[in-house]
C-alpha cells in the first residue's frame, strides 16, 4: 500500500486531499495542531470510507523541534509499515498572520510556517522519499507572482506587512519545489507546486485579525469548495508515469513567475539550510 504524509490535514485543503488519497486507497499519514479536531476528522473519514487507513500525529510545525519529533514519529511508522518508503509528501499546513510574529526560533512566522517547516520535514523524509521515487508537493499561491525575495531582510523586520510576508512564502515554495528537482529528480524524486487558487477555508481566520481578517471576510465568499484543489494534488500523487511539470492549477500546467530561477533557487536553498541547521545530501543515481 502507498503512504502520504501531509501537513494541515485536519481542515480545507490538505483534510479534502486526505479524502481524495484514501479513496484512492493510500495510507495515510495526516499531521494537525489538535489533538480532538485530528480524532474527530479520522472519525468522520473512517465512517465515510470504513476501509481507509488513517493515523493523525499532533504537531506544531511552526516550531522546528516539533517538526524534528514529527519526523522521527512518521519514520517509525514508515519502518514498520511500508518497507521504509513514502510514496508522497504533501507540505500543506500554512498560516497568514496580521502582525510580526516569531517562532522559538526567533524566526518570522508564516515564513517559519509556511516555507522552513516543509524545508526540515522534507529533509528528514529524504531517504524514504528516495526509497519509493516519491513526489513531494507543496500548497502554492498564484500571489507568488508578484513578489521577490526580500534578500536583505527575509523576515521583513522592517515595515512588516502581513500580505507581503504571505505572497514571500508562497515564492519561497515554489523556489524550494524547484530546487528539489535540481538536485533530486535524477533519483527519482519528483516536486511539485499546487495553486489551489481561491478556495473557502478558515486560513484568513486563524490567530489573525483586522486587516487581514476583513480582506479574507471578502475572499472567502467567492472561493471554491477545498474538494476541488483536492483533486489535483490526487492526480499528481497518482499519475503515471510523474508528470513533469512544476507547476499545476486544476490539474494542469501553469504559468509561474520569472522570479523562479535556479539562482534564486539556489539561493534559498542555502539562507533555508543556514537557519534550519542542516545540509541535504548530494546524490546521484546509479
Amino acid at each position: 500500500m502507498k503512504t502520504a504524509v501531509i501537513t494541515g490535514a485536519s481542515s480545507g485543503i490538505g483534510l479534502a486531499a486526505l479524502a481524495e488519497l484514501t479513496q484512492k486507497g493510500f495510507r495515510v499519514i495526516g499531521i494537525g495542531r489538535d489533538q480532538t479536531r485530528c480524532e474527530q476528522v479520522k472519525q468522520k473519514i473512517l465512517s465515510d470510507q470504513p476501509n481507509a487507513s488513517i493515523t493523525f500525529l499532533c504537531a506544531d510545525l511552526m516550531q522546528q523541534r516539533e517538526v524534528e519529533r514529527v519526523a522521527t514519529e512518521i519514520s517509525q511508522i514508515l519502518a514498520e509499515e511500508n518497507e521504509n518508503k513514502l510514496e508522497v509528501l504533501i507540505n500543506n499546513a500554512g498560516c497568514v498572520r496580521s502582525w510580526y510574529t516569531t517562532t522559538e526560533e526567533g524566526y518570522e512566522q508564516q515564513f517559519a510556517l509556511n516555507h522552513l517547516a516543509s524545508f526540515l520535514l522534507t529533509y528528514r523524509l529524504l531517504p524514504q522519499l528516495r526509497r519509493a521515487e516519491g513526489r513531494v508537493i507543496m500548497t502554492g499561491s498564484e500571489s507568488h507572482k508578484h513578489m521577490r525575495m526580500h534578500w536583505n531582510d527575509v523576515m521583513l523586520t522592517r515595515g512588516y506587512n502581513p500580505l507581503t510576508a504571505y505572497k514571500q512564502s508562497k515564492l519561497a515554495n515554489i523556489l524550494f519545489a524547484k530546487g528539489l528537482n535540481e538536485r533530486y529528480l535524477g533519483d527519482g524524486i519528483t516536486s511539485y507546486v499546487v495553486d489551489p487558487g481561491l478556495v473557502c477555508t478558515e486560513i484568513g481566520f486563524k490567530n489573525t485579525g483586522g486587516l487581514v481578517d476583513w480582506i479574507w471576510n471578502l475572499r472567502k465568499k467567492h472561493g471554491v469548495a477545498p474538494e476541488i484543489p483536492a483533486k489535483t494534488y490526487a492526480y499528481l500523487s497518482d499519475t503515471r508515469p510523474a508528470p513533469r511539470e512544476l507547476y499545476y492549477h486544476l490539474c494542469k500546467p501553469n504559468r509561474y513567475s520569472a522570479q523562479v530561477t535556479r539562482e534564486n533557487a539556489n539561493k534559498l536553498f542555502a539562507l533555508s539550510e543556514k537557519l534550519c541547521g542542516i545540509e541535504y545530501p548530494s546524490w546521484i543515481k546509479i
